[in-house]
């Protein structure tokens, strides 16, 4: 039996070292927590979309007491842009969460299995990789690619 090795890179940053657009799209992703809407989990998330325009959207979790109901904040933010701009590639994703004592969560957060395909379809119809920039108070991961978090993806791209 053959063994295949699936290795990822990842950045580590502080927000400091970021380029001051992902600044930005870390700190829009962060106040859209302040919008979720959580009363079953008590876990707030915020995303934000940067354009290749420059343009941003904003997405946060939509909580319902039907789970399948439910919206997941990156889902949110991706699906805004496509409504608004679908002729403009989205270029990167930011994601932050908070607790339920209302602080930024310590370690980034990682999103969901449907959130990373949902992102897969993106790269799919735009032809290019995301940077995803997943936020934590101790650190940000910068991802080239939903590729890194989703090796095996249903995808053509």
């Amino acid at each position: 039996m053959e063994v295949l090795t699936i290795s990822a890179t990842i950045q580590v940053a502080q927000l400091e070292e970021l380029t001051v657009d992902d600044q930005r799209l870390v700190e829009r992703a962060v106040s859209q927590t302040e919008h979720s809407y959580a009363p079953y989990s008590d876990f707030h998330v915020g995303a934000a979309v940067r354009l290749a325009s420059g343009e941003t959207f904003g997405g946060c979790n939509q909580e319902n007491a039907a789970y399948g109901v439910a919206m997941c904040a990156e889902r949110a933010a991706l699906f805004a842009a496509g409504a608004e701009r679908p002729e403009v590639a989205v270029e990167a994703i930011a994601i932050a969460a908070r607790n339920a004592e209302g602080e930024l969560t310590e370690e980034p957060v990682s999103p969901c299995g449907v959130c990373r395909q949902a992102m897969v379809e993106t790269e799919t119809r735009y032809h290019r990789r995301l940077r995803i920039l997943l936020h934590g108070r101790r650190r940000t991961l910068v991802i080239d690619g939903v590729g890194t978090l989703m090796p095996l993806a249903f995808s053509e791209f």
